[in-house]
């Protein structure tokens, strides 16, 4: 090779030219190095004369230039940008990947700025930082937020090295860059990803967890409260076995069956399961497990969720509570669906209709249906469901064996979340008992229990009905009411006993009704006062009448193998003249036989205008009655009321008119009068406002502080629009105490709109008032209402104690009200006990409570309050 270099070396050089080359020549020893040939003629006219050659080893430089070749190729090939400024920062170099990135290309770029990059997005105070530790001297890393030419924006990573001189000073700049856009984009979309699952695993109602090698790693607030723990620093690092009991409900060890269930999670890549866990307080928590095994950071854990299960146990536990109270209750229960199809029945359903569960299912109720309750009923009954989605009432129903028999039903809708009906429940009592003893008290409430006659509550509104009747025909239509007394009755009671003057009123009642028609009424008042009403009858039919039956009940009776005569008064009122309703009727015809037992008995007397002195006497009591109001005439007397062990346990206030002129006069004389005018109303709030004024006055006297006071009220007084928003201001304002206060109502008045009434009673039960029914037994009540009202307390009519315990029938009535009282809850209590014999009697069959004569008459306040024993020390 080097022959080759050597002749074509003196071939240039021996045409007069200098020749220079590099070759790579070999060293004794057999290495390798570069050298450097030159040479030239010494006188280049004279090129054959003679040459100069001069050979240098230039391995070192030709390593070096090796080197720099290397580099410029890498650096031209780099993915990286390259930007080489000088000390004045105009561009001298940039590599291709500063044209793939920013879109310049190399002689755009060569002698601008790096500025043309700037997208305005780097604040100042950056691009200050770069430059002062630029200039002194180190190297500045950053990231930087640029422009490509074509507007668009893009991170880059930038490290900027000084380059330094021979002697020390910066001639140059080299700028590394690379393109980190996407980089960042998804760093953002990790952190962002991370945050979100954070968020949502932190934010989770439910308790998430996760588990590492049988230990808890991270936990969210979820879990911490439902286990107790203050913080995550007190909870991870624990293992379920740590806030675990030591055993399941099913016996296992805890230990033994977590570990069983996190392996079958690792096995299955799923598990569900039921866990008990211990609260931090110690109380067992019922958690749902689900296990899933999950791989983060390329480790598999255990990613754990738990639900809260407490309620649903308990829930299930409350179900089956009531499936046993369905299947144990005493009361027939019938589930149906939608369209009226039974679903489900119990297994009283079954004993009270004869029908198993099995025959009854899928059937329509109307297999029970006996017939007897009407299409109307039924409508009625389907329209309240449909409207309130609640019905209740009495119907009758066949048994499977064909017996009807009447049942209390009380029907409820069932509706989805969605407000559609889903199903109706009925729940039903057979009351063929009640409605027996129901009937039976009907009866003994409107009819003589002794003579089977209509009584005086059951007098009146027969009689008023007739009235109607009559008045509908426009006064054309006269009608007869008569009065009758039995003469010197009172003798024939005491001298042959009660059983011989029961048996003779039973004898009077049978001619009585003998001796009118079909159509008249005949009534027994009490004792042996009687009441025949005459349809159709003038003065001069009802003379006739009223003779025949004067001579019926003149003729001899024989009772008990002796023989007795008894005659009559008999006074009669005519409608229209002798008055047009019932009270001035009876009142007239009351008067007219007064009249004529007074003109010698065993008569008949009309009512004359002589006897208008009385009707008088009522103008002048009801002018006097405005001013009593007015001028306080009224006071309040006080009778005790006391319990079986004769202890006073409260008082009945009664009310008395101190007159003026005639002194006190008694309430059955002024109580209609006051009814009658509307007087009763501002009157009983007088009453209330007084009673409720002593019971304030009272709660400082050991003797007096805890007794209860009854007020009447009236039917006008109860229905005032505002009567609850009244006694409520009443109390306030008195300082009375609510508990202290009893009012008492009338069956009549009880009974008069029973919705509304029992509406206004249990809002005054809420004030801590309490109720009783003063006069039971005399009005028309219903037990099916009875069971509704929010009563306290039964009061037996004095009319039902007066004859006791001699009488069969009062003590029958009694017997039955306070049997009746103690069966519905309620305290039953006897007005108008004069004997011991009736209190002995009534005790006996458990009466709870007295008033009358023989423990006390009623007397003011003052009086009352000294008869009060002295309080215990």
């Amino acid at each position: 090779m080097f022959l080759r270099v050597g002749e074509r070396a003196y071939a240039v050089v021996g045409e007069g030219r200098n020749f220079s080359t590099e070759l790579t020549l070999r060293r004794k020893d057999g290495s390798l190095f570069w050298g450097a040939l030159t040479g030239r003629a010494i006188d280049p006219g004279q090129p054959h004369e003679g040459s100069i050659w001069v050979f240098a080893d230039i391995s070192e430089r030709q390593q070096a230039e090796e080197e720099s070749r290397n580099l410029l190729q890498a650096v031209e090939q780099s993915p990286v940008t390259i930007v080489i400024t000088n000390r004045n920062g105009d561009i001298e170099y940039v590599n291709p990947s500063f044209t793939r990135v920013t879109g310049y290309s190399r002689l755009e770029a060569i002698g601008q700025n790096p500025r043309i990059l700037k997208s305005g997005e780097v604040p100042g105070e950056v691009y200050q930082t770069l430059w002062q530790t630029l200039l002194d001297g180190k190297v500045w890393t950053g990231l930087l937020h640029n422009k490509r030419k074509n507007g668009t924006l893009f991170w880059e990573s930038v490290s900027i090295a000084p380059v330094f001189g021979d002697h020390g000073e910066v001639t140059h700049y080299l700028a590394v860059k690379e393109d980190v856009t996407e980089r960042l984009l998804a760093e953002k979309q990790l952190r962002e990803s991370e945050e979100a699952f954070r968020r949502l695993f932190e934010d989770a109602k439910d308790p998430l967890l996760l588990l590492k090698n049988g230990a808890f790693v991270d936990c969210n607030t979820a879990t911490l409260e439902l286990l107790g723990y203050p913080s995550k620093e007190e909870f991870l690092g624990l293992g379920p076995d740590d806030i675990s009991p030591p055993y399941q409900p099913d016996g296992q060890p805890s230990k033994d069956k977590a570990q069983a269930m996190m392996a079958a999670a690792n096995e299955f890549g799923y598990h569900r399961f039921e866990w008990t866990h211990r609260h931090r307080d110690g109380h067992a928590v019922a958690v749902e497990v689900t296990l899933t095994p999950i791989t983060l950071r390329g480790e598999v854990i255990l990613h754990t969720l738990w639900r809260d299960i407490s309620e649903r146990r308990l829930t299930e536990q409350r179900l089956r509570l009531l499936a046993a109270v369905f299947e144990n209750s005493a009361e027939a229960i019938m589930v149906s669906d939608r369209d009226n199809r039974i679903v489900e029945v119990n297994a009283a359903f079954s004993r009270l209709t004869g029908y198993s569960a099995d025959e009854v299912r899928g059937s329509d109720p109307r297999l029970l249906s006996s017939g007897r309750t009407s299409a109307d009923d039924y409508r009625d009954m389907w329209q309240a469901i449909g409207s309130s989605g609640h019905w209740q009432g009495e119907i009758w129903d066949r048994r499977q064996d064909g017996t009807v028999y009447p049942k209390w039903l009380s029907i409820s809708t069932i509706r989805g979340a969605d407000g559609s009906v889903e199903n109706y429940i009925g729940s039903f009592v057979d009351i063929s008992e009640r409605k027996a003893a129901e009937e039976r008290i009907r009866h003994l409430a409107h009819f003589d229990t002794l003579t089977h006659l209509p009584n005086r509550s059951n007098l009146q509104g027969r009689l008023e009905q007739a009235l109607a009747a009559a008045r509908r025909e426009g006064g054309s239509c006269p009608l007869a009411v008569m009065f009758l007394d039995l003469d010197r009755f009172k003798n024939i009671n005491d001298t042959l006993g009660h059983h011989v003057g029961d048996a003779l009123l039973l004898e009077v009642s049978q001619r009585l009704t003998g001796s009118v028609r079909a159509s008249d009424i005949v009534a027994r008042l009490g004792g042996d006062e009687f009441v025949v009403v005459l349809s159709r009858a003038d003065a001069i039919a009802a003379e006739r009448v009223a003779m025949k039956i004067l001579h019926a009940l003149s003729q001899p009776y024989q009772i008990d193998g002796q023989g007795m005569h008894t005659t009559s008064s008999i006074g009669i009122a005519v409608f229209p003249g002798d008055g047009d309703t019932v009270e001035v009727l009876m009142r007239n015809a009351d008067a007219a036989m007064y009249h004529a037992k007074s003109a010698g008995r065993n008569n008949v007397q009309f009512f004359t205008a002589s006897m208008n002195q009385a009707a008088r006497d009522r103008r002048q009591l009801e002018e006097d009655l405005h001013l009593a109001l007015q001028n306080d005439e009224f006071v309040l007397h006080y009778q005790p009321q006391v319990d079986s062990r004769h202890r006073v346990f409260g008082a009945e206030v009664l009310l008395r008119w101190q007159h003026p002129q005639h002194g006190l006069v008694p309430p059955g004389k002024f109580i209609p009068l006051a009814e009658d005018t509307g007087l009763i109303v501002p009157i009983g709030q007088w009453v209330l406002a007084t009673a409720c004024a002593q019971l304030a006055a009272w709660r400082g006297d050991a003797r007096a502080g805890e007794l209860q006071v009854a007020v009447n009220v009236s039917a006008r007084q109860f229905r005032q629009a505002d009567f609850v928003d009244q006694l409520q201001a009443l109390l306030q304002r008195s300082g009375a105490d609510p508990t202290r206060l009893k009012l008492e109502l009338t069956e009549s008045l009880v009974l008069d709109n029973v919705a509304d009434t029992i509406a206004r009673m249990n809002a005054i039960k809420q004030l801590g008032v309490s109720f009783s029914m003063d006069d039971f037994g005399t009005g028309y009540s219903s037990l099916s209402y009875l069971t509704r009202l929010p009563l306290d307390q039964l009061k037996i009519d004095r009319a039902f104690v007066s004859r006791l315990p001699d009488n069969q029938s009062d003590a029958i009535i009694a017997q039955t009200i306070v049997t009746m009282g103690r069966s519905l809850g309620l305290k039953v209590i006897a007005e108008g006990v004069e004997t011991a014999a009736q209190c002995e009697f009534l005790d006996r069959h458990g009466c709870h409570g007295y008033q009358g004569f023989m423990f006390g008459r009623p007397v003011p306040v003052d009086e009352f309050t000294r008869l009060l024993p002295p309080a215990p020390d």
